[in-house]
């Protein structure tokens, strides 16, 4: 991820930092699998996996962030270091925010399964968008972790596929609260778990943006696909 320095307890200190981040990451990626599981199965103790690994995600973005402060106060880096600690910072802040929705999508599924909801509902279809947004995450860190360009600009192309599917289950949602008022409640229920869903893509997003800083200098945040294309030419 990083060239050689001068220093090599300042290359350690940064691949420590790097280790730190991939270890957080496969955490949120725990998190996600455990919340999918949960919600294909409605399975309760599956909720629960993916709570307990909360804490672990949180105290992990505390003393990540503690490192960075420390190097950068004591090793005051230029250039691509610099980048490489600030994206480090961004991506901690959107791993964490991917683990409370993972959160938040076992919390729904346990309120979801406790409430009784019917089985008919289309869940397969919010677990086949979970799907896309757990690999969305691994393919995220994948590219941070070698500054991949490329894979960094697939993963914010994918994005756009997942909102369309999330779209499109809003839009089947409501049609069976039209058909049926006593799907209100359920539906409603799935709808705030598709809004998690749909989240974690946009903050795996957010970590191949970073990816691209870290490795281009260029700040993609916000750009259109035109813009995008026009500043990494």
């Amino acid at each position: 991820m990083m060239e050689k320095h001068l220093s090599s307890q300042f290359d350690e200190e940064l691949n420590r930092i790097s280790t730190r981040v991939l270890e957080m990451g496969g955490v949120v990626e725990s998190q996600l699998r455990h919340a999918i599981y949960a919600l294909y199965q409605l399975d309760l103790p599956a909720t629960q996996q993916v709570l307990e690994l909360e804490e672990r995600v949180n105290r992990l973005e505390v003393e990540i962030d503690r490192d960075i402060t420390s190097v950068m106060s004591r090793r005051q880096p230029t250039a691509r270091d610099l980048r490489l600690l600030v994206g480090v910072s961004r991506v901690i802040v959107n791993l964490e925010r991917a683990g409370d929705e993972a959160a938040r999508i076992a919390r729904l599924t346990k309120d979801f399964i406790d409430a009784g909801a019917p089985r008919a509902l289309p869940i397969d279809d919010l677990v086949n968008a979970a799907k896309m947004a757990a690999e969305s995450i691994r393919a995220t860190l994948d590219a941070f972790a070698r500054l991949d360009v490329q894979a960094a600009i697939k993963v914010i192309d994918e994005d756009n596929r997942l909102d369309v599917v999330y779209e499109g289950f809003v839009r089947k949602l409501i049609t069976y609260m039209m058909e049926d008022p006593r799907m209100i409640t359920p539906c409603l229920g799935l709808m705030f778990l598709a809004k998690a869903v749909e989240r974690v893509g946009d903050h795996a997003k957010n970590i191949a943006e970073a990816a691209v800083y870290v490795a281009m200098g260029k700040d993609i945040r916000h750009a259109t696909p035109e813009q995008r294309e026009s500043a990494l030419k």
